[in-house]
Parts: structure tokens; sequence; C-alpha cells
């Protein structure tokens, strides 16, 4: 009967009411599932606008991403040399000319190749004369037809030879086979000729602006793509330029390959070898 009633006063004691809710506290699952519910559905309001504002009709969305690492250079670099042996008379153009198609730049001694053209437009009026004057004879029967064809045969291989004769003179004569910028003279007035180039010229409308790109961007480059070309100083600004070319073969040592570039340069304004960057655009 003791131990009864101490029991209900340990059981009544406030102390032991409130360490008896700490060990076996209530939880209310009706409060946290509508907690987890607002937080689901503010979340899929937000993923919905963002999908709304992605989709509005007629926005375009374009893609950008710069390389640092690119250069131009000239379209065409030109070696001039002559095409036969000679000595130079007379170089026309100097370094930072500028030159056209066609020009010429380099004349060579040719004292006897017009001596030689001389001769041969000698020989053939005599057998233009001499044909003539058989054709007479034949039709009198006091040549054969054997010395008649020998006749004109002659005119026809002094036709030839005077022929080759001019064309040789041509050669004396040397043009620029492009428009563009001379680099650098080599040779002056009186040397020899031989194989040894007599200028150096630089094609530099377009541009080729080389460009070298880690292989994780192989497959988003592709020939036709439209770029834009950040020049650095002392020209700045930005060029449209068009892909032109993508290597194939990645770099196994540094892990990359090359890019080509075509930057439209009308007026020789910029110049080649310059640093640049490239924006490539992707829609």
């Amino acid at each position: 009967m003791i131990r009864y009633e101490k029991r209900i006063q340990e059981v009544s004691h406030p102390c032991n009411r409130a360490r008896s809710r700490r060990v076996s506290p209530r939880v209310n699952y009706r409060v946290l599932l509508a907690v987890v519910l607002i937080s689901l559905l503010s979340v899929s309001g937000q993923a919905v606008f963002a999908q709304k504002v992605s989709d509005r009709p007629g926005e375009q969305q374009q893609e950008q991403w710069t390389t640092r690492d690119c250069l131009l250079e000239p379209q065409m670099v030109v070696e001039l040399s002559s095409p036969v042996p000679g000595v130079i008379a007379k170089v026309r153009v100097d370094r930072g000319d500028r030159v056209r198609k066609g020009q010429v730049v380099v004349q060579l001694r040719s004292e006897v190749e017009r001596a030689m053209i001389n001769l041969n437009q000698a020989r053939v009026e005599f057998g233009k004369i001499t044909v003539a004057r058989n054709q007479e004879l034949f039709a009198q029967r006091l040549i054969s037809a054997q010395e008649k064809d020998e006749i004109e045969l002659n005119r026809k291989v002094s036709a030839l030879e005077l022929a080759a004769a001019q064309a040789r003179l041509e050669q004396k004569t040397i043009v620029s086979p492009i428009s563009g910028i001379v680099l650098e003279r080599m040779m002056d007035p009186g040397e020899y000729v031989g194989e040894t180039p007599m200028l150096k010229i630089a094609r530099l409308d377009p541009l080729y602006v080389e460009a070298v790109l880690p292989r994780e961007r192989f497959g988003s480059v592709r020939p036709r793509m439209k770029a834009e070309v950040d020049l650095a100083e002392p020209v700045g600004g930005i060029h449209k330029a068009t892909v032109t070319i993508v290597d194939q073969v990645i770099d196994a040592a540094s892990g990359t390959f090359g890019v080509r570039l075509v930057l439209p340069n009308p007026k020789n304004v910029i110049p080649a070898g310059l640093r640049c960057e490239i924006r490539f655009l992707t829609e």
C-alpha cells in the first residue's frame, strides 16, 4: 500500500510530467505535410515561369563563345622569281609599294631577244615574197610541186621562229601574279637572276584568320559559320568573318585543332600579323 502511493506521487509530480513529454513527443503530421506541399508548389511555379520566358514567340537565343588564340595572316605570299635566267635591268617597285595583278615589276636585259625578233621578222617577210613569186612559177610549170611545198614550209617555219622569239622576249618582263603589297625586295639592277626570288608580295584582301581551338570544341564549328573578329590595337574594331576550313585531325600532343576564317579587307587597311579574338556565333 505504501509503494502504490509513492508511485502515484512520482507520476503526479510536475517535473516528472515534463520529462515524460520530452521522451515521447507527439508530432503533428498534418502541419508537416502542408509545409512540404507549399514548397513543391512554389518550385514548380518558378519552373513553369522560366519555361514560359524561354519559349516566348519571336525570341532567338544566340550563344556566343570566344577564343583569344588567333592571328591575321595574308591570304597568299608569293616569292617572285624569273622563268628564265638573265641580268636585271630595272626593278620598278620597292618594299611597301602596292602592286596590281599584271603590273610590270622587274625588267631583265633583252637585247639578244630583240635582235632575234628582228631577224625572224625579216625571214617571214622574205618568205611571203618567195611564196607569191613561186606561185606564178608553179602555174607556168617552171618548178615542181615538191619545190613549191618546201618554199611554203620554210615560210611557216620562219613564222614559228618569230613567235618563239617574241615569247622569249616576253619572259624578260616580269609581272606580278597577284594584287597586294611588296613585303621584300631581294635583288637590284645588275644582279644575275637564276632560281633566287627577286620580290616577296603578299595579298591582303581577303585576310585569313587562323585560330587554334581545344578539342572539346570539335564539332561545334562548321564551315560558313559566322563570327566576329575583335582586332588588337592599334587597329582595333570588330569585323565580320566567315569560317571556311575546319581541320579534321586533332593534334594529339596539344589536344587542339585548327580553324580558318576569311576576313574581307577591300582597301588593305587592316595589316596582317595582328593578334585577335574571335566570337563564334551559333543560333
